[in-house]
């Protein structure tokens, strides 16, 4: 047990994220992370199920990537990049433009997701300038998505979920429209585009899997028509994979379930197993020829100050290195079964609606909000943290999770549906 004094100290002054400060129970102390499992400061162990918001892929404290940052840290925490050069982010950029299918082979490096899909918005509208272009200043975005929380991402989120609604009006909307699932919303899509296609620099989209808007999914047939109708209207296609990316759905990237590629792919969450924050924007030839030009006024003018950051990008080289040795489809696959088999009894609880999984994903969905603070601290009772969001309780563990903790975690949500 660890002494938690820090808490007691910090939480006048902590504002944390996604609560309401004045009602919100307090949060769990957490002294200590190995493998699945969270350690708490009273000594009790919990089975994490979110593995961090899907990002400590490899299950924390790989020795691996621990040892790469132990490393690197002695030899270059940090440098700037504008002007200068490090092996760890080159490397790294050569490895994700073979990793990546097609022609992804330019790599913008940031901090966070919501950056990176700025920055992809960003490229796409100077894309359409830098060729002439005009006119071309909104997306196209899907209901039921969520790409981050930053003022320009919260435009191309689902505006009936809720959590920016507070926000209408602060920035320019931007053309929201259904998922083209079958030949009638294809056919409206398509019409959308005719007459709306001059305005559109790109259409954006999370691939497979609309995360935080409801964890929708969609089959691959979805992305291959929203390449046909980008190509067909002159717009760029731009896929968010900050959730999907790196394995989560079955695949290294989702975008290979449908065997195409977008224009400017997102990247971040998993990237560096869960250690440190790194995103990129990883952008196609095509998009990156309308930026080469000598006219330094055609350059892309961005560059966060902790881009690139050293030891990010050595915790992510660590990180490949554990995607290309292969073992981690088999365990995808392994979770992919387990969840699928201890959900589904679910389906008879009380107030559930749907069950579905893809990948290493798996939801239970119920008919109204589930009440979340009460709910984590069940979970923590049975043994495990999981934390639901607005009618949903999810699992995205990480992919080494023993089969047991599995089951463990499996069992904790029949318990709280009442199906165990």
């Amino acid at each position: 047990m660890s002494d938690p004094s820090w808490l007691a100290e910090g939480a006048p002054h902590v504002w944390r994220p996604y609560c309401q400060m004045k009602t919100a129970r307090p949060p769990l102390a957490v002294a200590a992370t190995k493998g699945s499992r969270l350690v708490l400061a009273d000594g009790r162990e919990l089975v994490d199920g979110l593995a961090s918001w899907w990002t400590a892929c490899h299950g924390y404290n790989h020795p691996h990537i621990a040892a790469a940052l132990r490393a690197q840290i002695e030899t270059m925490p940090h440098v700037m990049f504008g002007g200068l050069a490090h092996a760890p982010a080159y490397r790294l950029a050569a490895r994700l433009a073979r990793l990546l299918p097609g022609d992804l082979d330019h790599v913008f490096f940031a901090e966070s997701g919501s950056v990176s899909v700025e920055i992809a918005m960003k490229m796409a509208l100077q894309f359409q300038i830098n060729r002439g272009v005009g006119g071309r200043t909104k997306f196209l975005a899907f209901r039921g998505g969520y790409h981050g929380d930053t003022l320009a991402t919260m435009t191309v989120c689902d505006p009936e979920e809720g959590m920016h609604s507070l926000f209408a009006g602060v920035m320019p909307d931007q053309v929201i429209a259904d998922l083209p699932r079958d030949a009638a919303s294809e056919a409206a899509l398509d019409a959308l585009l005719a007459q709306r296609g001059h305005e559109i620099a790109a259409i954006l989209v999370e691939p497979l899997v609309q995360g935080a808007g409801g964890m929708l999914l969609h089959p691959p047939e979805v992305l291959r028509t929203l390449r046909r109708l980008a190509d067909k209207h002159g717009v760029l296609l731009i896929f968010d994979e900050i959730f999907t990316g790196f394995g989560r759905t079955g695949t290294l990237f989702a975008m290979q379930a449908a065997g195409i590629e977008p224009d400017i792919v997102t990247l971040s969450k998993a990237l560096t197993g869960g250690t440190l924050p790194l995103s990129a924007a990883v952008a196609s030839r095509k998009v990156f020829q309308a930026f080469w030009s000598d006219d330094a006024g055609a350059a892309l003018m961005h560059g966060p100050t902790y881009m690139a950051n050293p030891l990010a990008c050595a915790a992510a080289n660590a990180s490949l290195d554990l995607f290309e040795d292969g073992t981690w489809a088999a365990d995808v696959a392994r979770v992919s079964a387990a969840l699928a088999e201890g959900l589904e009894p679910c389906r008879a609880g009380r107030g559930v609606v749907d069950v579905r999984t893809l990948g290493a994903i798996g939801i239970v969905e119920f008919d109204a909000p589930v009440a979340v603070g009460d709910l984590c601290a069940r979970f923590a009772e049975l043994g495990v943290w999981i934390r639901p969001m607005g009618k949903l309780v999810y699992l995205t563990p990480a992919f080494t999770t023993p089969d047991a903790d599995l089951d463990l975690l499996t069992a904790a949500v029949r318990e709280v549906v009442g199906v165990a």
